[in-house]
């Protein structure tokens, strides 16, 4: 009933805004001649016919004839242009257009947006693909692709099903014994599960590739000090600090470093 309203007092406004110009024609205002620019160009061509007659490529009595032509052009006031009679066709056809445009946009668009939260497209709710579930499919498909077999392994971690993620983790292990990122979440896992001396092999062959990697120096921190070794979880987490700053654990690993220090006598 509201667009219904809407649509008919628009047209109403419309019809009342052309129906006097299709009863009355109203007259197109023509464009003003500029009286100067007619000088302006007649100067300038008086001044090629005074260089041509110079260099003697013009007949006397041709150039006679053009200045005379010239000069007479210049300052004889045209007749102004008919005012022509408005478009009113042209304006009553643009308007019906836009009237249509806007009540089939009116119509179909509230329908068309549905419900939706804030942020989301105005065509309404985007159905959510399950990321977990491709990437599980592409994991079957390709069992020989490490980056795939890690990404579905980062996937049941972020999924909170780490007894998941192992297996992955290490099947790629066992393709690729130093691949870091697969050591650096298998010790994840470890160390949150309690098995600390797991936790520390996996972070020590990390380290022995790359001394300063903050997820390695991160899990041998907590696997030290979980096993109450207050010296070396120091020791790991000093470093880690100076390269970790901006790691996920920092803000966690201060409280627990400041604690090992005092546990430690340091």
């Amino acid at each position: 009933m509201t667009i219904a309203l809407f649509i008919v007092l628009f047209l109403g406004g419309v019809a009342a805004v052309i129906a006097p110009l299709a009863r009355r024609p109203v007259a197109w205002p023509a464009d003003p001649t500029d009286q100067r620019d007619d000088v302006a160009r007649a100067v300038s061509s008086l001044r090629d016919l005074e260089f041509a007659r110079a260099a003697g490529t013009i007949a006397p009595a041709d150039y006679q004839r053009l200045r005379a032509t010239l000069e007479r052009d210049a300052f004889v006031r045209r007749a102004p242009e008919a005012r022509r009679a408005a478009p009113v066709r042209t304006l009553v056809l643009a308007s019906l257009i836009a009237a249509i445009a806007v009540a089939v946009a009116v119509i179909y668009l509230p329908p068309a947006a549905g419900d939706r939260a804030p942020g989301e497209t105005v065509t309404g709710t985007v159905p959510q693909i399950d990321a977990l579930a491709a990437t599980e499919a592409r994991a079957s498909a390709n069992p020989g692709d490490l980056p795939t077999q890690l990404a579905l392994a980062d996937a049941y971690v972020r999924a909170g099903r780490p007894q998941d993620a192992i297996p992955r983790y290490q099947a790629v292990l066992a393709k690729d014994p130093n691949n870091v990122a697969a050591l650096d979440g298998l010790g994840l896992i470890l160390v949150a599960s309690g098995s600390n001396d797991g936790a520390m092999v996996a972070a020590d062959r990390v380290l022995a590739q790359r001394p300063k990697d903050p997820d390695a120096l991160f899990v041998k921190g907590l696997a030290l000090y979980g096993k109450q070794d207050w010296n070396g979880a120091v020791d790991a987490w000093t470093v880690y600090l100076d390269v970790g700053q901006y790691h996920f654990g920092a803000e966690m690993v201060r409280g627990l470093y400041a604690d090992a220090k005092t546990k430690a006598g340091r």
